[in-house]
Order: structure tokens, then C-alpha cells, then sequence
């Protein structure tokens, strides 16, 4: 097949089947996604050269979503696009933004569902030559797997003072009216369902196991609050441990619920409210975290800005066992900034360092990795981590790629 020719990245039983010049398709983004994109494309394209020659290469295939698809479509999430990830398996994209009004409620819910991108994987991690609000940044080493389709992204919500939410009162008092009664005002307030089944916590809990097993990670914590939601939160705490003892020969270890993996390796838990306090005092004591939508979305935003802020934290959504797979800059679309070259590309960068390690293609990844690392320590950064840094050097976003550049090809 011609090295132009659109060329997919396949699933096959053993795992990813990656062609020396895959099609990878990537939305550049709202607000400030564009001045990202058009600095992280020849990074990334620099970098996959500079580890194989012209043995490899990405075909970049750029799709459509938020502001743009909407000017040139009239559509904010075109079929076109989710055709293009689910035939391609891997993408990236910039950040969108979310459409004000009716239609979709948020376009990255959107493809994570209708991608069945079940997790959402934020590792966050100290980089030398930053300064942070903590002591000791560098005990910060995590792996996030937040759980991507259920409880507040397939949240059921009904308004205050609407005939649904009166129906579901209805329902509530003449079926089980001693928990209709728990309602503290019911005429005006509104009401949430959350849903967390036990399929969907098991195949979360699977992946963080397998990920600190293949990666040789010390622990893996459930972080939950079944102390109040015992049916939701306090299943998935369950669930998880059912889970590791059915598949993985978890055994109890002697201390509380935890168990423990033949190779050594510890499952645990954690409420929620406590594990923010834990990350905190004891970042060392945990390693691989699964847990629910919504404590991920805390738990992952609070340890960005242990080390650095979100800025430099990346992301990726995944499902292990169609391969499909996006990656995506964490952070919003800022648009204040836009078209000002001023933005952090970092957070994308690293979502790409993510993606050509999920692709195999480890040379690049760590050539990626390094780069950056050389880039903070030298205190080369964009205006809101010089900000930070006593006697950093503002770049801006084109300066600080090719300062990047410098660094990989050095």
C-alpha cells in the first residue's frame, strides 16, 4: 500500500496491528487549540523522524468537531468524524468547546460515548525545574484510570419544577415512600440518577491491573464513597475486589479489605474525600488509581496542580479491548488566548508522547519524553509556567516547539 494511501491502525487478537505510515485523524480544536496544533504537528512529526528515518511517519488526517464543524457543517460532531476514529482506531484532538443551548451537552462526552472509550487515562507526574504549591512534588507519580461512560456522563437529570421531575416524585412517594421522604424540599428541587453497573467498574478495575502489572506498578487503589452511596460507589469498591481475586488470584494481605496480587502487587481503597487529603500527605502510597467519573475528574485536576497545573497534564481515552483509542489535551479551550501564540502546548505534547507509546512506537515516545523534560528543566517555558519560575525564559508557543526541537535532535 502506498505510503499515501489512508492506511488504519487494525486490532487483532495479540493486540494493535501498526503500519509504518499509519492515518491518524486529529481535531485541531477551538480557542486556542489552532496555535497548539500548529506547534505540536512538527514536533511530533520531528521526533518520529529523528527515532526511524523515513521507516515511519503519520499520515495526519484532520476531522472535524466543535466551532469549525459547526461554521463549515452546521453540525458540531459531523458522522464523518466518529467514521474517521472508529475506522482509523487512534486520533488526537485539541480541545473543543462546548455548545451553548441545546444539542449536544458536551462534544467530549459525545465521542467518549460513542466510542465506548471506557477509560480515561491521566498520568500525572513531577518534572524537574518546575515550582509547585507542594513541598515534594516528586513523591507525585500516578496513573488515573477514571471510569469514561457511566455515573455523571450517563447521568439521568430531571429540572426543579418540571412535569418529569413531579412524575418522578409521584413515583417515588406511592413506591417507596420512606425514601421519598428524605427529600428535604420536593417541590423545588431537581433530581439526578446515576448509573454504575457492575460490567463497567469490572472492565475499568481490569485495565488499571493490567496497567500496573505491565508497567510493574506497586498498587492499584479503588477511590470511592460507598460510605454514603453504598449501591453505586460502594459496588465499585466491591466489584473491584471481586474482580481482582476472580481474574487476577487476588488473596487477602492482612490489613483491612486489601488484597494482594501473586506478584506482589496491592489492591486497596480509599474514600474519595479522604484520598484527597492523601494525595496531599502520602502521594507515595499510591500508584495506579481507578475510581468513578466524577472523583477522577477531582482527583485528577487536584494532582495536576500538585505539579504543575493542568497545563502539563495529559490524557487519553481508551478501550482496551476494541483498541480504539483518543488523545487529548486536558485543559480547556482558553479562548482569551487564541491566535496570541502564547498557549502551553505541553499537555497536548504529552498526550501525543502517550499515544506513540500506546502505538508501539516506544523509541519516539521516550525521545518525546526527554525533550520536554529538557525543555522544563532548562526553565524554556510558555508565559503561565515562567510566571511561576523565578528567572524563566517566556516563550512563546512556536519558540517553545522549536527550543523543543532543539532539545529531541541535541
Amino acid at each position: 500500500m502506498s505510503k499515501n494511501m489512508p492506511t488504519p491502525i487494525t486490532m487483532q487478537s495479540d493486540g494493535l496491528v501498526v503500519p509504518p505510515h499509519p492515518t491518524i485523524p486529529h481535531i485541531i480544536g477551538d480557542g486556542s487549540g489552532p496555535d497548539i496544533w500548529r506547534a505540536s504537528q512538527p514536533v511530533i512529526d520531528a521526533v518520529v523522524r529523528s527515532a526511524y528515518a523515513d521507516a515511519r511517519s503519520i499520515e495526519w488526517l484532520e476531522v472535524l468537531a466543535g466551532q469549525k464543524a459547526y461554521d463549515t457543517t452546521g453540525n458540531w460532531l459531523p458522522e464523518e468524524t466518529m467514521e474517521a476514529f472508529r475506522d482509523f482506531l487512534v486520533g488526537i484532538k485539541g480541545p473543543l468547546t462546548t455548545p451553548v443551548g441545546g444539542g449536544i451537552r458536551s462534544l467530549n462526552v459525545a465521542l467518549r460515548q460513542g466510542l465506548d472509550l471506557y477509560c480515561c487515562v491521566r498520568p500525572v507526574r513531577s518534572f524537574e525545574g518546575l515550582v509547585t504549591p507542594v513541598k515534594h512534588p516528586e513523591l507525585v507519580d500516578m496513573v488515573i484510570f477514571r471510569e469514561n461512560t457511566e455515573d455523571i456522563y450517563a447521568g439521568i437529570e430531571f429540572a426543579a419544577g418540571t412535569a418529569e421531575a413531579q412524575a418522578l416524585r409521584d413515583w417515588l412517594c406511592s413506591t417507596f415512600p420512606e425514601r421519598a421522604a428524605k427529600v428535604r424540599f420536593p417541590q423545588t428541587s431537581g433530581f439526578g440518577i446515576k448509573p454504575v453497573s457492575r460490567e463497567g467498574t469490572e472492565r475499568l478495575v481490569q485495565a488499571a491491573i493490567q496497567y500496573a502489572i505491565d508497567h510493574h506498578r506497586p498498587s492499584v487503589t479503588l477511590v470511592h464513597k460507598g460510605n454514603i452511596m453504598k449501591f453505586t460507589e460502594g459496588a465499585f469498591r466491591d466489584w473491584g475486589y471481586a474482580l481482582a481475586e476472580r481474574e487476577f488470584g487476588a488473596t487477602p494481605c492482612g490489613k483491612a479489605s486489601w488484597r494482594q496480587l501473586p506478584c506482589g502487587i496491592i489492591i486497596k481503597d480509599c474514600i474519595c474525600d479522604a484520598f484527597l487529603q492523601e494525595i496531599l500527605l502520602h502521594p507515595a502510597e499510591h500508584s495506579v488509581v481507578a475510581t468513578l467519573n466524577l472523583n477522577g475528574d477531582y482527583c485528577s485536576d487536584a494532582l495536576a496542580a500538585q505539579v504543575g497545573g493542568i497545563g502539563i497534564s495529559p490524557g487519553a481515552n481508551i478501550n482496551y479491548h476494541t483498541g480504539h483509542a483518543v488523545f487529548e489535551a486536558t485543559h480547556g479551550t482558553a479562548p482569551a488566548l487564541a491566535n496570541q501564540n502564547k498557549v502551553n502546548p505541553c499537555s497536548f505534547l504529552l498526550s501525543a508522547q502517550m499515544m506513540l507509546s500506546y502505538i508501539g512506537w516506544k523509541e519516539a515516545a521516550d525521545a518525546l519524553l526527554r525533550g520536554i523534560q529538557a525543555t522544563l528543566a532548562a526553565h524554556q517555558v510558555t508565559a503561565d509556567l515562567a510566571s511561576l519560575i523565578p528567572g524563566a525564559t517566556a516563550l512563546s508557543t512556536s519558540d517553545y516547539a522549536e527550543a523543543l526541537v532543539a532539545h529531541i535532535l541535541s
